[in-house]
């Protein structure tokens, strides 16, 4: 079994303990590793280093964890970075969300105006530990959770020899839950999706060998109405009958732009908000957990559950350990869809052995929906190279692009608004 360094950048984030949970319930693929925690805040780092010591032990796994606030240090000869950071925190996400809406348009972590600037957020913080990584640990691997995912590893695989993948549950979670709506076993379907993060379709659907599609119709037109349906699953499944390909959850934004703004607009609270209401009973459970002899978190009461990043240790598996195995991954596409660019990161299947991770070709998008994101791609690549090298023109020239935020005097009055109102998390050459 691999013996590795793993660099966790954000250990000391409300995820971390979830995150370090899934790590040690796959301790054994990793015997006589070490975890350094690398964030800002030193007694969050302390109460993790804690919980993961105490979680390890329990389970008799010979496993080193430390701490660190000191980032080029915690980096040094590492042989893969765990990348899950929040620059400006849940406040500045709120920010994300709230400008925006008062504008009329869509804000969100990932998507819009507020996905953007979340993204230059994000570069500015990651050219600073590529830097870090060329002087100590250059062929380090970066498995990255930051968002917005795919923007992150757009930027790192154009502009730097970094290698990076971008990882997301969410090629596995909302197809799973568009068919136990339908009252179907998630364990009997195959579904396979390809696209943008948070932008992806299915190219492959079957149920117990068959077509999974005509089992959705069938199933909603007896739920189309349930007012029990949850509604992000009601618009995923909504989608999937009409374009027989299942869709991530984020694609309510673009189908459903009203409907998703009028209830953003409503909600008294942002998703920002609300996690910052949370977060104090969250440090609390995990305060009581450190102080017994094997804690035990409880998904309801953690951030993210309990077995947070889990994908992000399942793809190091398989490199290090050299498993040969498939999972949805971000990467360059290199042909892999047709009719977007090579160089484009793209979500699809990945073969992951030892040598890296290969894209698999699946097939074309489909074709009703290649247009948006194709745009989408085109979007990604701007906004990239905005945060990575651009000033306010290029800026404003992504910005545009994005479906969500095209009308270019608007996008001009949010995002000198965003900026201002983010300027301590912004490089100079942006705001001006």
């Amino acid at each position: 079994m691999a013996r590795i360094k793993m660099a966790y950048i954000g250990g000391g984030s409300t995820r971390a303990p979830g995150t370090m949970a899934s790590f040690i319930d796959q301790g054994e693929n990793f015997v006589g590793s070490e975890v350094v925690l690398i964030d800002l805040d030193p007694d969050r780092l302390a109460l993790v280093k804690t919980l993961a010591d105490k979680m390890a032990r329990c389970k008799g796994l010979d496993l080193t964890v430390t701490t660190t606030t000191d980032r080029r240090a915690g980096l040094a000869d590492c042989d893969a970075v765990l990348s899950s950071f929040r620059p400006g925190g849940f406040q500045a996400r709120v920010l994300d969300e709230s400008i925006p809406r008062k504008y009329g348009v869509i804000g969100q972590e990932t998507q819009g105006p507020g996905g953007f600037f979340m993204a230059l957020r994000s570069l500015h913080v990651m050219q600073g530990i590529v830097e870090d990584l060329r002087a100590v640990a250059p062929k380090a691997i970066v498995f990255n959770y930051t968002n917005p995912v795919n923007i992150v590893a757009q930027a790192v695989t154009q502009y730097t020899d970094t290698p990076i993948v971008s990882l997301c549950e969410g090629p596995l979670i909302y197809p799973a839950e568009v068919v136990e709506a339908a009252g179907l076993d998630p364990d009997k379907a195959d579904v396979a999706s390809i696209g943008l993060n948070h932008a992806s379709w299915s190219v492959r659907q079957t149920y117990d060998g068959e077509d999974l599609i005509p089992l959705l119709t069938a199933a909603w037109q007896q739920r189309e109405d349930d007012p029990t349906l949850r509604p992000g699953i009601r618009r995923m499944w909504e989608l999937a009958v009409l374009y027989g390909s299942l869709p991530t959850e984020y694609m309510q934004y673009y189908f459903f732009e009203r409907e998703m703004l009028e209830y953003l607009r409503n909600k008294p609270t942002t998703r920002a908000q609300d996690i910052l209401a949370n977060a104090p009973d969250y440090w609390n459970h995990y305060r009581e957990q450190a102080a017994t002899d094997c804690p035990t978190l409880d998904p309801a009461r953690s951030r993210g559950g309990i077995h947070e990043l889990e994908l992000a240790i399942d793809c190091m598996d398989a490199i290090f350990n050299d498993r040969q195995e498939t999972m949805p991954v971000n990467v360059p596409n290199r042909g892999a869809i047709p009719g977007l660019p090579d160089d484009l990161v793209v979500e699809t299947v990945g073969y992951v052995d030892a040598a890296g991770i290969a894209p698999l070709a699946l097939g074309p998008l489909p074709r009703p929906v290649t247009g948006l994101i194709e745009a989408l791609g085109e979007y990604q690549w701007l906004a990239a190279k905005a945060a990575w090298r651009g000033g306010r023109r290029e800026a404003i020239q992504a910005l545009v692009a994005n479906p969500l935020c095209s009308d270019l005097h608007l996008a001009e009055t949010i995002y000198d608004e965003m900026a201002a109102a983010l300027r301590d998390y912004l490089p100079e050459r942006l705001l001006h």
